[in-house]
């Protein structure tokens, strides 16, 4: 399905005569922009078994069925025992996998929580897992069974979902919480502080910090293995083009800000929001940081994660592309890895395509999970598979 509708930006003078009303809103931009807004979602394809043999990976590497039939499986996170657990989002619950045989096929598949309306992110630490939706952080005691005891409420507060729900959360080195919390809308200047952040949560009082500012969607993100360093994948702006504003992948640094709502990518400003009260765009932009790497508009990254250190590819990081729906060819819907060298990135390439298949696709990638040896589990929420990526 296609649709393409060009959008005219035109500044409103008359609406700004008071002066003390343009100091409150701040002062549309000058210009008229034009934009081609393209809406197109590739047709689904449901999985066939045979299907994976459309999938490609690196010379050297395999790629398998772990588990099918799981709904719309969103976030992973693998324990030191081997078993795996999976946020569904639309289902409200959490699923527990296991291999008992140890064949790299998960035989074992159990519901441990449930009537969590929306939860999405997870992680674990001291023997406790934690999850949230979009306004609850709740937290269980993980049994020897890997079941859960009863949940604990720690906090219910963030801000409501608005266009962004998927919290995700992992702890830190430093022994903190780190939630990301997406913009309310798409590009508009957010009215609650937490939105469009990434948050730092004390884990003994459970009071929320914000961390860095100006990040639009960073579902996915995490700390270099080389040097500690926090790192994250951010969610371009809709509605603006084909190819602009990028994705991009930020290094994340406490009391910094990354240009959102008035700025992409290395501090390019957006002519058409309006001017901040008090100031204009650019010279609002000059105080932000600018990104490291910058991707193709509109492929949507969600699971990000860095191979750990001892395994194949030590200090690089996988990159979920869950596809795009508001750009006029279809691009996204594959994993890629992002070179680092000496703790920086320098260049990416694919990892798992074959998803997309002209304007048809049977899978997009959304969780992302990489175990200490080097295996990576990717959930597909279109068609229910985990797929499992391993070195032959």
């Amino acid at each position: 399905m296609r649709n393409r509708t060009i959008i005219k930006i035109i500044p409103v003078v008359s609406a700004f005569i008071f002066s003390n009303i343009s100091a409150q809103r701040g002062v549309p931009p000058k210009d008229v922009t034009t934009i081609t807004h393209s809406t197109n979602y590739a047709q689904h394809l449901d999985f066939l078994p045979e299907m994976v043999n459309l999938l490609k990976v690196p010379d050297g590497w395999k790629v398998s069925i772990a588990a099918s039939g799981l709904g719309k499986p969103r976030m992973l996170y693998y324990t030191p025992n081997g078993n795996l657990y999976i946020t569904r989002r639309d289902t409200g619950d959490v699923l527990l996998l296991k291999d008992p045989n140890g064949d790299g096929k998960f035989e074992e598949v159990k519901t441990v929580a449930s009537d969590f309306k929306g939860v999405h992110g997870i992680t674990m630490k001291d023997g406790r897992l934690y999850l949230c939706n979009n306004n609850e952080l709740r937290r269980y005691k993980v049994n020897q069974d890997g079941t859960l005891g009863d949940k604990e409420m720690l906090f219910k507060d963030m801000p409501s979902a608005g266009q962004h729900p998927n919290r995700t959360m992992d702890f830190g080195p430093d022994g903190k919480l780190y939630i990301s919390i997406g913009s309310l809308c798409n590009d508009c200047k957010e009215s609650d502080r937490e939105a469009a952040t990434l948050v730092q949560v004390d884990p003994i009082t459970w009071k929320r910090t914000i961390f860095a500012s100006g990040l639009r969607n960073t579902i996915g993100f995490g700390w270099s293995p080389v040097n500690g360093e926090l790192w994250g994948v951010d969610n371009g702006g809709d509605a603006k083009g084909d190819d602009w504003p990028p994705e991009e992948l930020n290094n994340i640094k406490e009391g910094k800000n990354y240009g959102f709502p008035f700025a992409y990518a290395k501090k390019e400003v957006d002519i058409s929001r309006e001017d901040p009260a008090g100031n204009s765009k650019e010279k609002w932009v000059e105080t932000t940081e600018p990104s490291v790497m910058e991707f193709q508009a509109h492929m949507a990254p969600i699971g990000f994660q860095f191979f750990p250190a001892g395994s194949p590819f030590s200090g690089d990081a996988l990159v979920n592309w869950h596809g795009s729906w508001n750009r006029s060819k279809s691009v996204g819907f594959k994993v890629q890895k992002i070179k680092f060298s000496n703790g920086q990135p320098v260049a990416a390439e694919d990892f798992l395509t074959g998803f997309l298949q002209g304007k048809t696709r049977f899978g997009r990638p959304a969780g992302l999970a990489i175990t200490p040896t080097g295996t990576v589990f990717i959930s597909d929420d279109a068609n229910g598979v985990l797929y499992s990526i391993k070195q032959k």
